[in-house]
């Protein structure tokens, strides 16, 4: 299992320490120096189920000085995942990526039913 954060965030911390304290293993990769690929952001977005918006990072400051809230909606999606790939602090995180699923932002009752934990 792969868990991608940004050390500094508190929600990326408080997922950490989650994982941990339930036993789970995982590989980190820390989401600014080793950010996501296009290509793994499109791998994971299609394993997720979930809106491609879903893995932005909505209330990042990069996100708000961009003005991505009125320029996505024009981007295809194909720009989207370059501009994603373009800057780790643009992804929503933590990231977990299963082997079968793939997480953006920590909701714990989600992880725990991913994870088989319930």
């Amino acid at each position: 299992m792969l868990f991608i954060e940004y050390p500094k965030c508190t929600t990326c911390q408080k997922a950490r320490k989650w994982l941990e304290e339930n036993g789970v293993e995982f590989d980190s990769r820390h989401i600014k120096d080793e950010r996501p690929t296009a290509a793994e952001l499109r791998e994971w977005h299609e394993r997720s189920g979930k809106p491609l918006r879903r893995f932005f990072n909505t209330s990042g400051q990069l996100y708000r000085s961009l003005a991505l809230k009125d320029r996505l909606p024009d981007m295809s999606e194909e720009e989207q995942y370059e501009l994603l790939s373009s800057d780790g602090m643009l992804v929503k995180r933590p990231l977990l990526v299963g082997d079968d699923f793939v997480l953006a932002g920590f909701r714990e009752s989600e992880w725990k039913t991913a994870l088989g934990l319930e």
